[in-house]
């Protein structure tokens, strides 16, 4: 059996690399993998980090590159390499332009399709742009779907789609554990990490930012700033920002944060120090989907600048507060989990609603032919608002 795994992004290299080395596991399995290079420096470092070499490279990456200009490379560049490897499967991950383009080119080779994270919806178009429309598109060619959660799963079979639903739970779990891991066994490591971020007041409680959203670009991250910058008024925080390297995202939060104390601009991480810095943190505050389901497994707060959400399990179980990117919503919900104790306690819980570790080794199962067994979440009381 030969499966080509489809990569372009740096959240899609996270998410499906425990999927590619368990598949390797298996006898009778040959893995190709392709990258597309959607995202370059990004995705090249989550790549090394699990010692995945791609087989095919399409380098697709351009300056000032549109949707539009990623869907006709992509569909253009991997067509011969759909006729050169000849798949049974082609496995692509989530909701990127990478992965619809992938699922199209696959679809008009009548190739089998396999869809890593189906069934995720907020049922607007518009929240997250693109990335709504790229999932439902991939769930309708897709025979395969991989729905992490049962709120997934009732998703697809509400829209009656033709693929074969399987319950798998979240592969970012996997790979989260993995790191989790790898930093707590490794004494040297701990101590180099320890090092990387000296400049971290430890008596003082770290807010760790991320932010990215394109439908979040001009007036949305203008109120994010805003909001930053009151929070570090506080004497007793530290606010951390590995800013994206988009210019819509970096130029907007450099001229309104730079210079401003207790906050840290830095360059965008590397996964692993992006996990540790994550165990650290007192409160997290993003826009990421990836993080949504990362920080609950590690029993952080988390608080999502965004007005809907198509992960809504830990929002369920109390873990997660949408507080969209409105300045007084964002200033007022991390000064309550700063100065309630019992409020950050409440959502520090440490859950999974979206995972147990055992996604990559279910999708594999399926793939196979093997027994397959769905992930069953447990959800903990939700806290009071």
């Amino acid at each position: 059996m030969r499966v080509l795994a489809v990569i372009g992004t740096r959240p899609e290299a996270i998410k499906i690399a425990p999927v590619i080395r368990e598949l390797a596991t298996r006898p009778g399995v040959e893995v190709v993998t392709c990258s597309t290079g959607q995202h370059r420096t990004m995705l090249d470092q989550v790549l090394s980090l699990f010692d995945i070499r791609p087989d095919h490279d399409l380098a697709i990456m351009a300056p000032n590159q549109t949707l539009n200009d990623i869907t006709v490379r992509v569909i253009s560049a991997l067509k011969p390499v759909l006729a050169e490897t000849k798949p049974d499967v082609v496995l692509v991950h989530g909701d990127t332009t990478t992965a619809m383009a992938s699922a199209l080119a696959a679809f008009h080779e009548g190739i089998r399709i396999g869809h890593v994270e189906a069934g995720l919806r907020t049922h607007d178009m518009k929240h997250p742009w693109p990335e709504e429309m790229n999932r439902r598109v991939i769930d309708v060619v897709a025979d395969l779907l991989f729905a992490p959660t049962r709120r997934s799963r009732d998703m697809l079979l509400a829209e009656q789609l033709g693929g074969t639903i399987f319950v798998t739970g979240n592969t970012v779990i996997d790979a989260l554990f993995a790191m989790t891991e790898r930093i707590g066994s490794d004494d040297a490591l701990r101590r180099q990490l320890d090092e990387q971020f000296s400049f971290i007041d430890p008596t003082r409680r770290l807010v760790l930012v991320t932010g990215h959203r394109r439908e979040s670009f001009g007036d949305g991250f203008r109120n994010i700033c805003d909001a930053l910058a009151r929070l570090a008024e506080r004497p007793d925080i530290e606010i951390v920002y590995p800013v994206h390297l988009n210019p819509n995202v970096n130029v907007t939060v450099r001229e309104a944060l730079a210079g401003k104390p207790n906050i840290h601009l830095i360059a965008p991480l590397e996964y692993l120090p992006f996990v540790y810095l994550m165990g650290r943190a007192h409160i997290v505050l993003t826009d990421s989907g990836g993080v949504q389901e990362e920080a609950p497994s590690l029993g952080k707060p988390v608080l999502v600048m965004r007005d809907v959400t198509e992960r809504p399990e830990a929002v369920a179980a109390g873990a997660v507060q949408l507080v969209g990117t409105h300045s007084e919503r964002i200033v007022s919900a991390v000064a309550r989990l700063l100065d309630d104790a019992q409020r950050h306690a409440s959502f520090a819980r440490c859950i999974n609603p979206y995972g147990d570790g055992h996604a990559a080794r279910r999708i594999a199962d399926v793939l196979t032919g093997g027994a397959f067994s769905p992930f069953v979440a447990s959800t903990p009381l939700k806290p009071e608002p």
